[in-house]
Order: C-alpha cells, then structure tokens, then sequence
C-alpha cells in the first residue's frame, strides 16, 4: 500500500466517521488541538484502523504521535508502505 493510499483511507474516515473538517485535514494538523480528536474519536479510530489496515494500533507506540502526517508515518510503518 502506498503513502497516497493511506492519506487517502485516513482522510476519508476522518471525515466520515468522526466528522472532522475536510479543510483541516493537513499533514501538521495537531490531531488533538486543530482535529477534535478525543479519547472517545479514538477508540473508533482503533476499529477503523484494524478494519482497513489490518493491525492493531498499540497504545505505547502511539505515544509520540500528535499530528496526523506522524499519525499516517507510524500506519505507513506498521504496513510497510513504502517498502513495496
């Protein structure tokens, strides 16, 4: 899976199913701050995650990430995008 395909799933689900505004969705956006993201948001994005990408997000390993271009290099290393 390439990096255009991840935005591209990661964007849309950010939009449909936790309702964020699509001209906010930029690589430095803060995933908290500027995305809306609560705790809640992210128990739905642990489900979506599994369902399209076929891993499950680890909490240890997400403790780093807070925009969503870090949010999409660690689903990016976790599939191996890139790699191909």
């Amino acid at each position: 899976m390439k990096r255009a395909e991840i935005e591209k799933i990661v964007k849309d689900f950010l939009v449909e199913e936790i309702e964020v505004d699509e001209d906010a969705i930029k690589p430095e956006a803060l995933l908290k701050e500027d995305l809306g993201i609560d705790s809640l948001d992210f128990v739905d994005i642990v489900v979506i995650v599994e369902r399209n990408f076929g891993f499950k997000i680890k909490p240890e390993e997400m403790a780093g990430v807070q925009t969503l271009g870090q949010f999409c290099d660690y689903i990016e290393s976790r599939t191996g995008a890139g790699t191909q």
